[in-house]
């Protein structure tokens, strides 16, 4: 069986060496100010850490997420040819199930959060099987929600360019293995996201 994620932007990102987020109802976690011309890359990448926390706060009804594959890599300051920066990736795989038929609806809340907090948007793929979209936050670091192979749900957040350092990993919470086996990722069930049937205009999603 295949487990794997395949995401869209990984290469991209891994490319351009600097980075990305995006309102649902519009609670949630409040992001700090940072300046990011001051952080290194551990600051980068708690700062990363807490803009998922924050857009994922405002998502209801909440979805379980476990964290993705983190990066760190030296990177290149194309505005300032500047060397002994770096950049670092994190990322969030959504286990909740989120059917083709509510999908444009969880990417609604994402965008409207994004747009809330002052993200411009990038890029959007228009794809009922899977759909991604792209935006910068404000701090220049720049953000992602796509899905992938089996509706796999993910979020990414990707650094500018910071003074490089050591970056410590986040911490993961594990997967149920005898779920993970038996159905693959996403594995969990929600009453709300997983209903193959459009969204209720009067649903608080919307």
């Amino acid at each position: 069986m295949k487990t794997r994620v395949v995401t869209l932007l990984t290469a991209a990102l891994l490319v351009s060496g600097c980075g990305f987020v995006g309102d649902g109802a519009g609670e949630g976690r409040q992001e700090k100010p940072v300046k990011e011309n001051h952080m290194n890359m551990q600051e980068a990448g708690d700062r990363a850490e807490e803009m998922l926390d924050a857009f994922l706060g405002a998502i209801h009804p909440s979805v379980e997420v476990i964290p993705g594959a983190s990066s760190a890599s030296a990177c290149s300051d194309f505005k300032n040819d500047s060397t002994g920066t770096g950049s670092v990736t994190r990322r969030r795989a959504v286990v909740t199930i989120i059917s083709s038929e509510r999908r444009g609806n969880f990417l609604g809340v994402v965008e409207r959060y994004w747009k809330k907090h002052g993200y411009k948007i990038t890029s959007v793929v228009d794809n009922k099987e899977m759909p991604a979209i792209y935006a910068t936050a404000p701090n220049d670091f720049r953000v992602a929600l796509e899905f992938g192979y089996a509706g796999q749900a993910n979020f990414v957040v990707v650094s500018p360019c910071v003074t490089e350092s050591k970056v410590t990993e986040p911490s993961r919470k594990p997967v149920d293995p005898e779920a993970f086996k038996s159905e693959g990722l996403p594995y969990l069930h929600s009453d709300f996201w997983s209903l193959k049937a459009p969204v209720p205009s009067s649903s608080p999603s919307t």
